[in-house]
């Protein structure tokens, strides 16, 4: 598989950053979410690698690689058969990368047992290339386990995309906790980077009993972009196309460009 490099001259403003996508719930907008920023942030001229820690390998599929016929995937990367600056791909959309996945990587919760370092593999695979791109964007799998951990253990912040949903502040809670023991044992710099609305209703009012009561909890750590339910953002990634390529004048595609500012915008401390 050809490899496109980026330019070793190439210069950058400021210093990169590192943010996981995550949510210990399923059917959050995670995927859409990583997806989406991360194409959002590279159309402002950002260079921007997504990091595909899930094994559904939904965010490789979803930016036009076909996830079962790939030579090296994030898998062989964590079992120290390749570097990570061999695994590295071009997506579809120009100034993003992949890091790909497939269900392969669902073995490697087993195979890292005896490794004693297995919550910094990463971490120490980003030491080598993070200084390439500006953004970062890992998408992490829907549980704790110890990829999760690695991401945590690898970022900055992490960003929490939540559904308009009842049992979304539960959910919330205990994510927190996890971001918190990281932070004490793992990852003394992690800090939260936000917390973004997905799947939005304003026909309901669920949906906005949520957004106030986590406002409430949270204040100025939730993003004043609130992506909508749109049926273009669900189309998008059969299409193999991020939100801005498949439906540009979209909702979605709207929105996440809001949510690509907000999060630019944001001073690095």
């Amino acid at each position: 598989m050809r490899k496109r490099r980026l330019d070793k001259g190439a210069v950058k403003l400021g210093k990169v950053r590192v943010i996981a996508v995550t949510n210990q719930k399923g059917g959050v907008g995670k995927t859409t979410t990583a997806i989406n920023l991360s194409a959002c942030l590279a159309e402002n001229g950002k260079k921007v690698l997504i990091i595909d820690a899930d094994p559904q390998g939904n965010s490789t599929s979803g930016l036009g690689l076909e996830k079962n016929s790939l030579e090296a995937t994030v898998y062989n990367m964590f079992l120290g058969e390749i570097g990570i600056e061999d695994i590295i791909t071009p997506s579809c959309a120009e100034n993003l990368w992949v890091l790909p996945s497939n269900m392969e990587l669902a073995g490697a919760e087993i195979e890292l047992i005896g490794n004693e370092k297995r919550e910094f593999i990463l971490r120490n695979e980003l030491e080598k290339i993070k200084n390439n791109y500006d953004y970062i964007i890992i998408d992490c799998p829907p549980s704790l386990n110890i990829i999760t951990v690695n991401a945590l253990s690898a970022a900055d912040t992490v960003l929490v995309p939540i559904q308009c949903e009842y049992f979304a502040l539960e959910g919330l809670e205990q994510l927190l906790h996890t971001i918190g023991l990281v932070k004490q044992r793992l990852n003394p710099h992690l800090e939260l980077e936000g917390v973004v609305f997905t799947m939005y209703d304003s026909r309901t009012n669920l949906s906005l009993e949520v957004v106030e009561e986590v406002k409430r909890s949270l204040g100025p750590e939730v993003y004043r972009t609130i992506i909508p339910r749109n049926i273009r953002l669900g189309e998008a990634p059969s299409h193999g196309l991020p939100i801005t390529m498949y439906a540009d004048k979209s909702k979605g595609a709207e929105s996440y460009r809001l949510l690509a500012e907000e999060v630019m915008e944001k001073e690095w401390k």
